[in-house]
């Protein structure tokens, strides 16, 4: 689900103190994002996904990056439902809860 190597490798290149903002501006935008997503014209879909994409790949949240990475796929060929938008939450919410979970505890399994 979480590619705790990317997660460790970013603590490295950032530290602990900047890794915090960084999972905090994801988080923040994310929500946003995932909260409006069910609004989203098709037209629109590809860019959001590729946005969600690009951010949980930099935490190594994995699962949930294949999950847009598909969708984004699918929008650009016009697919008029690219993902499964229940199934994109409930990737979001488990990776999420892992997430802070771990961070919370101060390990990166």
């Amino acid at each position: 689900m979480i590619d705790w190597d990317r997660l460790n490798e970013l603590r490295a290149e950032i530290g602990d103190e900047d890794l915090a903002d960084v999972v905090g501006v994801f988080l923040d935008e994310t929500d946003e994002v995932m909260a409006r997503i069910r609004l989203v014209p098709a037209c629109e879909m590809e860019g959001r996904l590729h946005f969600l994409k690009g951010s949980a790949l930099n935490l190594g949240l994995r699962d949930f990056a294949d999950l847009c990475q598909d969708g984004e796929k699918r929008a650009a060929a016009g697919q008029a439902a690219p993902v499964d938008l229940d199934q994109l939450a409930a990737v979001y919410q488990a990776s999420k809860t892992a997430f802070l979970g771990a961070l919370a505890q101060g390990t990166a399994a």
